[in-house]
């Protein structure tokens, strides 16, 4: 009896042993480049810190805003039950009111029905989403990621197993799109690659091809064929026009290119802890975008099944009701119209201080975002002596740029680039 117990006992404890191992060889996450930023800016006890790191909206006093026109939305859906029988007409509300948004309500595919449309988790989930799908439909595949792209989008295609390239984008002397490599490389790729576009308001650089330059990539396309997948990030913040900011993909539907797009209400409705986006993929005809709707809905389903309904009441009643989605174009426009002068204002004041260098790129470029320019040690010196935040490649949010700070912010970029590279 004792040596049964002595075994049992030996066997109970070396388990527990085990136990104890299950998780040594877990190593902590390498940091996101953005979010450290915030962490850093929140340890900062200083007064006068400035966070250029986060992409979302700020007033002109640094503060998140909430927009009328869901304030307006949230009345008129005030006191409805959010049930389960109304979610799936919710979320195909706000399909239907996206695809519009940002293929034209008048467009072909969307009055013959060529579209395969899921709500989704914002950008992020819409992106997850379809490169889940590419993986599975066509698994020999690989996506082509402009050269810088947001960061996150390597961590998505590389989490859906999906091979990864990158395309010439930007040009770090001019401060602008290096569109010759850009050809190149369209030209270059295999036929029947995939590329991840940004419509507007690229992300890092704040640089988005010219009219006459999109209809030139879309010919290209269309000569390799090329899928196009476009990332619709910020629609609304590049010109503070709507439409305006879906010309590329407007150009691409008439040059009668198949394609996919992933949307996020976080940014130009003020949505970001909402989640609120849709994915669709252009079909060629109806019955192909019944198969891919239903494959779309097989990948969420085992991803996260459904999303919340209330972000979506609110997005698909402000983009139904006439006079509220209204109210919203005119608030985006004065978003846009903000950052864009405080583009103009960092410039003025940069040339007051006496910079040599040239800043005419801050107002070239369009968007949340400035790509500054400035090196790894410049902006570790902003962060250490001035108490300014932004990522490591200079990338800097113009929506934490406000009047109270602006002098202080040039007289601290004027500082820290007297010296060049030896700064």
């Amino acid at each position: 009896m004792w040596r049964h117990q002595l075994m049992t006992t030996s066997r109970c404890f070396s388990t527990s042993i085990r136990a104890l191992h299950w998780w040594d060889h877990v190593c902590p996450a390498p940091k996101d480049p953005i979010t450290s930023v915030t962490e850093a800016f929140l340890a900062d006890t200083s007064p006068v810190k400035i966070n250029l790191g986060v992409g979302a909206y700020r007033d002109d006093e640094g503060k998140p805003v909430i927009l009328q026109c869901l304030r307006d939305a949230e009345a008129k859906i005030a006191g409805c039950d959010f049930l389960e029988s109304i979610s799936s007409a919710v979320s195909s509300k706000l399909v239907e009111e996206s695809v519009k948004l940002v293929y034209g309500k008048d467009s072909d595919v969307i009055k013959e029905g060529r579209y395969a449309g899921v709500q989704a988790l914002s950008g992020t989930g819409a992106c997850r989403l379809f490169a889940e799908f590419q993986k599975r439909f066509h698994p020999e595949s690989q996506i082509y990621l402009p050269n810088p792209t947001w960061s996150n989008h390597h961590n998505i295609w590389r989490d859906a197993q999906v091979q990864q390239n990158t395309f010439s984008y930007y040009h770090p002397d001019l401060k602008g799109l290096n569109f010759t490599a850009l050809m190149d490389d369209v030209k270059n790729a295999p036929d029947g690659s995939f590329f991840l576009l940004h419509p507007c308001a690229h992300n890092p650089t704040g640089v988005d091809p010219t009219e006459e330059q999109w209809r030139e990539i879309s010919h290209q396309f269309k000569v390799k064929n090329h899928f196009p997948f476009f990332d619709m990030a910020y629609q609304g913040f590049a010109s503070g026009d709507l439409d305006r900011d879906a010309l590329s993909i407007r150009i691409f539907l008439e040059d009668g290119h198949l394609l996919g797009c992933a949307q996020s209400f976080a940014k130009n409705m003020g949505l970001y802890g909402h989640r609120v986006g849709c994915l669709s993929v252009l079909c060629n005809d109806m019955k192909q975008a019944v198969a891919i709707k239903s494959q779309l809905q097989k990948i969420a389903r085992a991803m996260y099944s459904s999303p919340p309904v209330h972000g979506t009441s609110l997005v698909s009643t402000v983009l139904s009701d006439p006079d509220i989605k209204a109210l919203w174009v005119k608030e985006v426009k004065g978003m846009a119209n903000r950052i864009q002068t405080m583009r103009t204002n960092l410039q003025e004041s940069l040339w007051q201080l006496g910079s040599s260098l040239n800043w005419q790129h801050i107002t070239n470029q369009v968007g949340m975002f400035c790509f500054s320019g400035l090196t790894p040690k410049q902006v570790d010196w902003l962060a250490r002596e001035f108490h300014i935040y932004m990522t490591h490649d200079g990338r800097m949010s113009m929506a934490g740029v406000t009047t109270g700070n602006v002098n202080y912010l040039a007289n601290a970029i004027n500082e820290v680039t007297k010296y060049g590279e030896n700064a």
